[in-house]
């Protein structure tokens, strides 16, 4: 049914195999250029924001990579410039 197109030197990167390592919630970072109003962060529900002019500045946690990127495409989406992300550290070492 499916084939594999790859060469041998990327099957060799990315086994086929799981480790079972789950990817941790981890604290995440923001920086968005400009004071973001109400209505806009609103559509950031979870986050805790705090404006440091010139830059808004969202902070939450993210359940995974998969979220992270629904972040990012949110924040593009809405047409917002984003100026900087950190990771802040994985829920566990709060």
């Amino acid at each position: 049914m499916w084939r594999n197109h790859h060469t041998i030197r990327v099957r060799l990167r990315h086994p086929a195999w799981f480790d079972g390592v789950r990817v941790q919630s981890s604290r995440y970072e923001f920086r968005i250029r400009g004071r973001i109003g109400e209505r806009l962060l609103s559509t950031f529900g979870g986050f805790d924001a705090e404006v440091q002019p010139p830059e808004t500045i969202l902070r939450g946690a993210v359940a995974d990579q998969a979220a992270l990127h629904g972040v990012l495409e949110r924040i593009e989406a809405l047409g917002l410039e984003l100026v900087e992300v950190r990771q802040l550290g994985t829920l566990n070492d709060q």
